[in-house]
C-alpha cells in the first residue's frame, strides 16, 4: 500500500485530503484511498538510519514542492534529519525548511540550536542555508539570534554566505524595525565587500532598510560602478536605479545651459506680445538671465557622473531586458542629450521580445519621444504595426508613430494609418483615428487632408469607425469651423443614421456652437431630437438641453416652443443632473420676475468662444516618474516608489568620493613596511659565511624592484637594523649610485632611476613610522610572526654581512668591487641588448626587474633555506622588459615612439599600469607640442595622460611617462599622439602578464591560500585553478632559467621555498625530489589574487597550476606561461 502511494505521489497524484487517488500503474489499475495513510513511505524512509534512503525520500519530497503540492504534513519527520550528518541531506532539508519555517513556525523553534551549529559548518552552502531558514522564521522572540547570525555571516570567508547576509537583512528589518540601525552598520559593511556577488544583494538590502542613506554610497561609489559589468543581471538592475537616484543627487544637469536658454528665449517671446510697465520689466528681467546665462562658463561634467555612464553603457548590450530598460533610464535621465541617441537602438532591439517586455518597452519609449524624439526617427519602421500584435501592443505603437509624426515623415505614416483603418480590430481602428487627429492638430499643413478623410470615414459601414470619427472631427472643426460649415452640415444628416451616443452629443454640440453657420439645419435638428428626447443617453440629452438654450437666444422665433417643450420634457426627467440642468437653463433664458441679474448675460454665457482643444498624448506627464517603474506603467504612485530627486543647483562636494589613500595603497608595500616594523624586536641571527656572501648579491626590496647589484645595496640598508650598518651602507650606496649613472646612460636605461630609488626609500621610511603609530590586531600579528621573524632575520643578517665587506672595501680599495659588480652587470645587458633591443633605435627605457649574473645564479642554487630563513630578498621578479613600438619613424614623419610596461607602481594612482614612452625626433625639424588626444577605451578603463612635451628638437630623444587602468583586460587603449601640426592614431595593448603586481607571501602562506581556495572549487566560492602539463625546453631545465622566464612572461615575485625537500640541493642528489617553483601576485586594477606553480619531474616534464578568480586572465596568462617555458 505504501509503495503504491509513493508511486502515486512521485506520478502526480490527487493531494487533497480524502480524495479518491487514482493509481497510474496500469497492472493496478484499482481505486484506493489513502487519507490515514498519506506519506507513510516517505515517513518510514526518513527516519531509516540509510543516508540513502533519506537522500531519496527528501528528492521527492522536493520534487513535490515543486509541482506545487502540499508536504507540509512531513514537517516533523524532516525537521528531525536537521542535524543529519550526511551534507546532500542536509542541503536537501533546509530547501524544505525554507519553505515551510513561516507556516510551522513552532516546530521550526525546537530546532534553532541546530540551525545556530549549521552557522559554523565548515560548508558554505549549510552556512549559508541555515542562516536563510532562520530568516524565514517570522517570529519577533529570535531576533537578537537572528541578529548576531547576520553579523556573524556578514564577515563570513565566502561571499555566498555574505550574500544571503545581505539577503536576511530585509526580512529581520520587516519583521523588527527597531534593529534598522544595526542594520545600517552591516550594510556599511557589506557595501565595502568587493566581491561582486555580494554587491546586488547588499544594494537591495540598502534600498529596503535605508534608501535616504546616501552617505553610505560615497565611498563604495566609484567601487560600484567599476564592479557593475560583473555583477549578475538582478543585481545589475537594482545598482543602476539605485545610482540613478544617487546621480540626481550628487551631480549638477547636464543640460542645464540648454534648458534655460529654451526657458529663457521662449519666456521673452511671450512676454513681448504684453503692454503695460510691469511686463517692460520683466522683459528686461529675462534678457538680463539670458545675457548672464549666455556669459555662464561652459559645463564640465564631473569625472564621477562619467564613470558611471562610460560603465553602464556596454550594459545596453545585455541579454537581460531588464537591464537595458534600467540602462536607458539611467540614459534618459542622467545624460547629456548628444549622448542619449545611444539607448535608441537598444531599445529597438527590445522590441523583437515577448509581447510582454514589448509593452513594458513601448511605455517607456512612448514617453522618451515625447521630449527626445529625434534619437528614435531613424528607427521609425521598427514601430510600424504587425497583424500578429496583441491590441494594446498596436495601441502604445500607434502612440509613438504619432509622437515621431513631423513634416518630412508625415505622409509614410498617414499611409500606414490608412491601412490600419482596414482592420478588424474595431478598438485598435478607433486609437487610429484618434491618432489621426492628433496628427492633423499638431501638423497644420495636413489639417485639411485629414479632415477630408476623416468626413469620408462618415460612410464607413462600421458605426463604431463613423462615431469615432464624428468625435475627432468636432474636435478639428473647433480650429477653423467657419470654413468648414459643409462638413457641419453633412454631420447633421448622420443623427438619423449613428447611435452611438458620444458621436450623436459631438454633433448636437457642433450644431449648437456654430447654429449660425447652419441656421436653416439647426432649428430643425432640434425638432427631431425633440421627439426622440425620452429615448435618448443621457449625455445625449444634456446636449439637447444646450441645443434648445442657444437656438433659443439666437433663433427664439423658430424655435421658442420647441425649446419649451424640451425643458418641460426634462423637468420630470429621471436623471437629477437633466432636471438640474433644465431648471438653470429656463431661469437663464427665459426672463421672469423672479430671475436674478444673470439672465442679462445669457448669450454671454452659453455663446462665449471657447478655446480650441489640444489633442495631447497620454503620455505627455509621466516622465516624473523614473521610467522603467510600475509607478511610470500605471501612471499612478505605488507603495514604495521614492521619487526622482530634482538636480542640484549648486555641484556637492566631490570630495566625499575619495578613498583614503590608506586603501589604495598596494599590498605589497604593506608587507614590506610589516616585516620592517618588526624587524627591531627580532634579535641579530648567526649564520655562516658561506650563506652570508650571498647576501649583497641578491634582489632588492619589496617597494622599488631594483636592477643591479648597487639597487640590492639600498635595499639591504633600507632592510637593516642598527645605526652603524645604516651609515656604512648608505656612504657606499652614494659611491655605487654614481658609478652606475654613468652606466645607464651608455646602456640606454632611464635616467631619473636612482632619484626614484632614493625617493621610494624615503617613501618606505614616511611609511613605517605612519604604521607604527598604527596599532593593529594581535591575530594578524601572530599568523605572520613566523614568516616576518625569518624574513626579517635574513635581511639582519644580510645588512651585516654588507656592512662587513664594505668596510674592507673602504680600507683596502675602494672602487674595486663596485667596478667587478657593474662589469658583470654590463656583460648580461649586453646579450639582453642583443635579444631585446635593436642597435640603432633609440634609447630604451630600462628593464625595472633585478638581473642575475650566472656566477650568482650558481651561488644562489646552493643556497636553502629552511622555514625560519624566509627573506623576500631572494625572490625580486628578473627578466628584461620588453619595448614595443607605438609609431614607427616613417609613419610619424620621422618622429617614432616606442613604449614598455616599467613594471614599477604608478605614482599618482597604484590601480594603473605604468607605461614608460621613449620619443625620437629623427626629422630635420623640431617636433612641439607632443600630447594625447581623443583617447577611446573600454567602459570602466582610465587613462592618466603624460605631461606635455613642448619641445623635442631635432635628433633629440625624450622620455614620459603614463598611467592606464586597463580594468584587468588586454583590451586596447586607443588615442590619437597629437603633434603641433599632425595627429596619428595609435594604440597600446598590454601583455596579460603585465596585468600584475608582485606580491610578497611565504610558502606557507601561498599554500594555506592555495588550499583554501582550492577546497572551495566546484562550488560558489573560490577561484578557477587551471592545470596544465609540459616539457620544459631544452634550455629551460635549471631552476634559474624556469624563474627567469616565468617572471618575464609575467610580473610576479617568486615565492621562497622552504625545506630542503623543494629546493634545489647544493648538490645533484637523484635521490631528493626535483623543485617546485612558485610565484603569486595581483591584478593591478581588481587586486585579484594570482598563484602559479611550476613542479618540475625528471626528463623535464613538469606541471603548471594557476589559480585566479578571473577565469579570461587565468587561460589567457597560462598561455603565456606555457610559450615562455616550452620555446
Amino acid at each position: 500500500m505504501s509503495a503504491s502511494s509513493a508511486f502515486n505521489d512521485e506520478k502526480g497524484g490527487s493531494s487533497s485530503v480524502g480524495e479518491p487517488e487514482y493509481g497510474h500503474d496500469p497492472a493496478s489499475g484499482g481505486i484506493f484511498s489513502s487519507d490515514y495513510k498519506r506519506h507513510d513511505d516517505l515517513k518510514e524512509m526518513l527516519d531509516s538510519n540509510k543516508d540513502s534512503l533519506k537522500l531519496e525520500a527528501m528528492k521527492r519530497i522536493v520534487a513535490m514542492i515543486a509541482r506545487g503540492k502540499n508536504a507540509s504534513d512531513l514537517f516533523p519527520a524532516v525537521v528531525k534529519n536537521v542535524a543529519c550528518k550526511n551534507i546532500e541531506v542536509k542541503k536537501l532539508v533546509y530547501v524544505y525548511l525554507v519553505r515551510y519555517a513561516e507556516e510551522q513556525q513552532d516546530l521550526a523553534l525546537l530546532s534553532i540550536s541546530t540551525f545556530q551549529r549549521g552557522l559554523k559548518d565548515p560548508n558554505q552552502l549549510i552556512r549559508a542555508s541555515a542562516l536563510r531558514v532562520l530568516s524565514s522564521i517570522r517570529v519577533t522572540i529570535i531576533v537578537p539570534i537572528m541578529m548576531l547570525a547576520i553579523k556573524e555571516a556578514a564577515s563570513d570567508m565566502s561571499p555566498y554566505v555574505r550574500k544571503t547576509a545581505a539577503h536576511a537583512i530585509p526580512k529581520l528589518y520587516s519583521l523588527d524595525p527597531e534593529q534598522k540601525d544595526q542594520l545600517i552598520e552591516v550594510i556599511e559593511k557589506l557595501l565595502a565587500d568587493k566581491t561582486t556577488l555580494v554587491a546586488g544583494s547588499v544594494v537591495m538590502a540598502f534600498e529596503e532598510v535605508c534608501p535616504e542613506r546616501i552617505d553610505l554610497i560615497h565611498k563604495n561609489y566609484r567601487k560600484l560602478c567599476n564592479l557593475l559589468i560583473d555583477v549578475e543581471e538582478w543585481g545589475q538592475v537594482v545598482i543602476i536605479n539605485m545610482l540613478t537616484r544617487y546621480a540626481r543627487t550628487q551631480f549638477l544637469n547636464p543640460n542645464i545651459n540648454e534648458s534655460l536658454l529654451e526657458e529663457g528665449g521662449d519666456k521673452t517671446f511671450y512676454g513681448s506680445d504684453g503692454n503695460g510697465d510691469d511686463e517692460d520689466e520683466e522683459d528686461k528681467l529675462k534678457k538680463a538671465e539670458v545675457a548672464a546665462l549666455a556669459k555662464r562658463k561652459p559645463y564640465v561634467m564631473d569625472p564621477d557622473h562619467r564613470l558611471l555612464l562610460r560603465n553602464t553603457k556596454p550594459l545596453l548590450q545585455s541579454r537581460n531586458a531588464a537591464v537595458v530598460m534600467a540602462v536607458a533610464q539611467l540614459y534618459f535621465h542622467l545624460a547629456p542629450k548628444a549622448e542619449v541617441g545611444v539607448i535608441a537602438k537598444a531599445l529597438v532591439r527590445l522590441l523583437r521580445s515577448h509581447s510582454e517586455v514589448q509593452y513594458v518597452v513601448l511605455q517607456n519609449v512612448a514617453t522618451m519621444t515625447i521630449k527626445r524624439r529625434g534619437m528614435f526617427e531613424p528607427y521609425l519602421k521598427s514601430f510600424y504595426i504587425r497583424s500578429t500584435d496583441p491590441t494594446q501592443i498596436k495601441i502604445l505603437k500607434l502612440e509613438v508613430l504619432t509622437n515621431l509624426a513631423n513634416e518630412t515623415n508625415i505622409s509614410t505614416i498617414l499611409r500606414e494609418f490608412q491601412t490600419y483603418i482596414k482592420s478588424m480590430d474595431k478598438d485598435f481602428v478607433a486609437a487610429t483615428i484618434q491618432a489621426i487627429g492628433r496628427c492633423a492638430t499638431n501638423i497644420g499643413e495636413v489639417r485639411d487632408t485629414c479632415l477630408n478623410g476623416l468626413v469620408q470615414l462618415l460612410s464607413n459601414r462600421d458605426e463604431l469607425v463613423v462615431a469615432e470619427s464624428v468625435v475627432v472631427i468636432k474636435k478639428l472643426l473647433q480650429m477653423q469651423p467657419e470654413k468648414h460649415s459643409d462638413i457641419i452640415k453633412h454631420m447633421a444628416k448622420l443623427t438619423d443614421n449613428i447611435q452611438v451616443p458620444m458621436a450623436r452629443a459631438s454633433i448636437l454640440w457642433l450644431i449648437g456652437e456654430y447654429c449660425e453657420h447652419v441656421p436653416k439645419i439647426a432649428p430643425d435638428v432640434l425638432r427631431k431630437m425633440a421627439k426622440s428626447f425620452t429615448n435618448e443617453e443621457d449625455i445625449v440629452k444634456l446636449q439637447i438641453l444646450n441645443l434648445a438654450a442657444k437656438l433659443y437666444l439666437t433663433n427664439s422665433k423658430q424655435t421658442k416652443l420647441l425649446t419649451q417643450y424640451v425643458l418641460n420634457l426634462a423637468k420630470y426627467d429621471q436623471n437629477y443632473d437633466i432636471r438640474d440642468r433644465a431648471r438653470f437653463i429656463r431661469q437663464l433664458i427665459v426672463p421672469t420676475e423672479k430671475s436674478g441679474a444673470l439672465s442679462k448675460y445669457a448669450k454671454k454665457l452659453f455663446l462665449a468662444l471657447k478655446p480650441a482643444p489640444v489633442l495631447e498624448s497620454p503620455f505627455k506627464d509621466r516622465d516624473h516618474f523614473q521610467l522603467g517603474s510600475l509607478s511610470h506603467l500605471l501612471n499612478a504612485k505605488t507603495g514604495g516608489y521614492q521619487e526622482l530627486p530634482d538636480w542640484p543647483e549648486a555641484a556637492p562636494d566631490p570630495s566625499v568620493r575619495n578613498v583614503e589613500v590608506k586603501e589604495s595603497v598596494p599590498e605589497w608595500t604593506k608587507c614590506s613596511s610589516r616585516e620592517k616594523r618588526k624587524e627591531k624586536k627580532v634579535e641579530k641571527p648567526f649564520y655562516s659565511d658561506s650563506e652570508g656572501e650571498s647576501g649583497p648579491t641578491e634582489s632588492a626590496d619589496s617597494e622599488s624592484y631594483s636592477s643591479s647589484g648597487s639597487d640590492s645595496g639600498s635595499g639591504s640598508a633600507e632592510n637593516g637594523s642598527g645605526s652603524e650598518s645604516e651609515d656604512s651602507v648608505e656612504a657606499s650606496e652614494s659611491e655605487e649610485e654614481e658609478e652606475h649613472k654613468k652606466k645607464k646612460k651608455k646602456e640606454f636605461k632611464r635616467p631619473v632611476q636612482e632619484s626614484e630609488s632614493e625617493e621610494s626609500s624615503e617613501e618606505e621610511e614616511r611609511k613605517r613610522k605612519q604604521l607604527k603609530s598604527n596599532s593593529e590586531s594581535e591575530s594578524d600579528e601572530d599568523e605572520e610572526s613566523d614568516s616576518e621573524s625569518s624574513q626579517s632575520e635574513s635581511e639582519d643578517s644580510e645588512s651585516e654581512v654588507d656592512v662587513k665587506k664594505k668596510k674592507e672595501v673602504q680600507s683596502k680599495a675602494p672602487s674595486k668591487p663596485v667596478t667587478k659588480e657593474s662589469k658583470k652587470e654590463k656583460k648580461e645587458m649586453s646579450l639582453l641588448d642583443l635579444d631585446d633591443f635593436e642597435p640603432a633605435a633609440s634609447p630604451q627605457v630600462t628593464p625595472v626587474n633585478s638581473f642575475l649574473c650566472s656566477s650568482l645564479v650558481t651561488d644562489l642554487e646552493g643556497l636553502s633555506l629552511s622555514d625560519s630563513v624566509l627573506s623576500p630578498i631572494a625572490i625580486s621578479p628578473s627578466g628584461a622588459q620588453t619595448s614595443y613600438e607605438l609609431l614607427h619613424r616613417i609613419t610619424g614623419e620621422g618622429l617614432s615612439v616606442v613604449y614598455c610596461f616599467s613594471r614599477q607602481p604608478f605614482g599618482p594612482d597604484p590601480k594603473m599600469v605604468a607605461v614608460q614612452m621613449q620619443f625620437a625626433n629623427s626629422a630635420a625639424a623640431d617636433a612641439k607640442n607632443l600630447h594625447m588626444e581623443d583617447v577611446k577605451m573600454q567602459s570602466g578603463m582610465r587613462v592618466q595622460e603624460f605631461p606635455e612635451i613642448e619641445l623635442l628638437p631635432a635628433g633629440e630623444t625624450a622620455t614620459a611617462e603614463m598611467g592606464i587602468d586597463f580594468c584587468d583586460s588586454t583590451q586596447a587603449a586607443n588615442f590619437q599622439l597629437c603633434t603641433h601640426s599632425r595627429k596619428f592614431f595609435v594604440s597600446i595593448q598590454p601583455p596579460v602578464g603585465e596585468l600584475m603586481k608582485p606580491i610578497f607571501m611565504t610558502e606557507n602562506e601561498f599554500k594555506k591560500e592555495q588550499e583554501t581556495l582550492s577546497q572551495r572549487l566546484g562550488q560558489l566560492m573560490g577561484m578557477n585553478e587551471i592545470t596544465e602539463r609540459l616539457t620544459l625546453d631544452a634550455k629551460c631545465r635549471d631552476e634559474h632559467a624556469v624563474v627567469q622566464r616565468v617572471t618575464a612572461a609575467a610580473n610576479l615575485s617568486r615565492v621562497p621555498c622552504g625545506s630542503d625537500k623543494e629546493c634545489s640541493p647544493p648538490l645533484p642528489l637523484p635521490a631528493l625530489p626535483l623543485p617546485v617553483h612558485r610565484f603569486a601576485g595581483r591584478t593591478v586594477s581588481g587586486g585579484s589574487l594570482v598563484l602559479v606553480t611550476v613542479a618540475t619531474k625528471e626528463d623535464g616534464a613538469a606541471q603548471l597550476t594557476l589559480n585566479c578568480d578571473k577565469m579570461v586572465i587565468g587561460t589567457m596568462l597560462v598561455k603565456d606561461i606555457l610559450l615562455a617555458l616550452t620555446q
